[in-house]
């Protein structure tokens, strides 16, 4: 299996966080699509995801910790699908070196009490303790359950049905499902 380095936008399409993570490495068949081809292109995904500010410098190290997080998320994720265990050292290393120091504040200027988020320094663990941390609720969470692969032929991304009746099949109508109902259509006009 070869997998490409790509330059476009990730795809935020699995209404989680953790799965959107997962997601950053994509495709179909044998031919799979990597997000994450340098430290500067996971600062990139952290920033379109809104974890980071703009400017966030890369430390050494990052797209390996991510590379990482993301292999060891999908193994989890898979596993709790098939409710068996799965190694969670990544994660645990992740979540625990990671965390950041929450303090509640009073803040003068505006007379009320504020969060304060601290991180101890700019490693990746720190940078990519958001995603463990939403990997951890999400499968921990009763919703777990609409967890789905996408039905499509040999697609391998990842989405959290939220949709009201849970059905939702692909992980997206406009690539996968498009694709899956032409494919459809033909079955039935040929046959």
């Amino acid at each position: 299996m070869e997998i490409k380095p790509l330059s476009s936008q990730p795809l935020f399409l699995a209404d989680n966080l953790a799965l959107d993570f997962i997601n950053s490495e994509y495709g179909t068949g044998d031919e799979r699509h990597d997000c994450f081809g340098s430290d500067l292109s996971v600062i990139d995904w952290l920033e379109t995801a809104g974890l980071v500010p703009k400017g966030t410098q890369a430390p050494a190290g990052l797209l390996v910790e991510a590379r990482q997080l993301r292999g060891a998320a999908r193994a989890v994720v898979h596993a709790a699908m098939e409710s068996v265990a799965s190694d969670l050292t990544v994660i645990n290393r992740i979540l625990d070196k990671g965390h950041p120091e929450t303090r509640l504040q009073w803040d003068n200027a505006t007379q009320q009490y504020r969060i304060e988020v601290r991180s101890a320094m700019n490693s990746p663990a720190t940078l990519l303790w958001p995603v463990a941390d939403s990997l951890v609720k999400l499968v921990t969470d009763d919703k777990f359950e609409y967890v789905r692969q996408c039905e499509a032929h040999n697609c391998i991304l990842l989405f959290h049905d939220l949709s009201k009746s849970h059905r939702r099949r692909w992980c997206s109508m406009a690539t996968c499902g498009n694709r899956m109902k032409v494919a459809a259509f033909r079955n039935r006009k040929n046959a």
